[in-house]
């Protein structure tokens, strides 16, 4: 079995607080996602994509995080094009 690397309590509180920063970009930018996802990695997750994912479905549902999704996909790809 692999060990997993343990976090600081200190390195999940910077987490917290890249998360409260990340509440103040719009939605479908993707910071909000990622501060999740990073939270949940130092939290332990195996998967921390999914346990943001999780979230993501649960606070907006089926078809609000489907939007969410869409725009910022079409927000990567324009950033893409430029």
């Amino acid at each position: 079995m692999a060990k997993r690397k343990s976090s600081t309590l200190a390195q999940r509180r910077a987490a917290r607080q890249e998360y409260q920063q990340a509440k103040k970009k719009p939605l479908g930018a993707g910071a909000r996602f990622a501060a999740v996802e990073k939270s949940a990695a130092l939290g332990g997750a195996k998967e921390a994509g999914a346990v943001a994912a999780a979230v993501m479905w649960k606070k907006y549902g089926k078809k609000g995080g489907a939007k969410l999704i869409a725009k910022g996909k079409k927000a990567n790809k324009n950033l893409a094009r430029e």
